[in-house]
């Protein structure tokens, strides 16, 4: 699969991405989710930052499924979503080639 690269800032909160792309004639809407998990909102202490995105990850909405963990830093990780829908639709695309 190819990728393009498309920079968002590191804002705090949520950021709601809805990207409509043609791709060989085909329109699609896709949308993603960029979030910012803070090390300091581990319900349970740790030094393991895995066990501690696991944790924050363990109750996340349902709707949306991992797609990417950026870099961590000493505040947080941004961790990007995609709608599960566009996920399926994605693995449609590409077993069609």
């Amino acid at each position: 699969m190819s990728y393009i690269a498309i920079p968002i800032s590191s804002m705090p909160g949520k950021q709601d991405i809805e990207i409509d792309v043609t791709i060989n004639g085909q329109k699609q809407a896709l949308h993603y989710r960029v979030e910012l998990f803070y090390w300091g909102d581990c319900h349970v202490p740790t030094f393991d930052r895995v066990e501690c995105i696991q944790q924050m990850l363990a109750g996340y909405d349902r709707d949306w499924s991992l797609y990417y963990i950026g870099a961590p830093n000493d505040e947080f990780v941004p961790i990007t979503f995609v709608k599960k829908e566009d996920l399926a639709k994605q693995r449609k695309l590409l077993m069609a080639r």
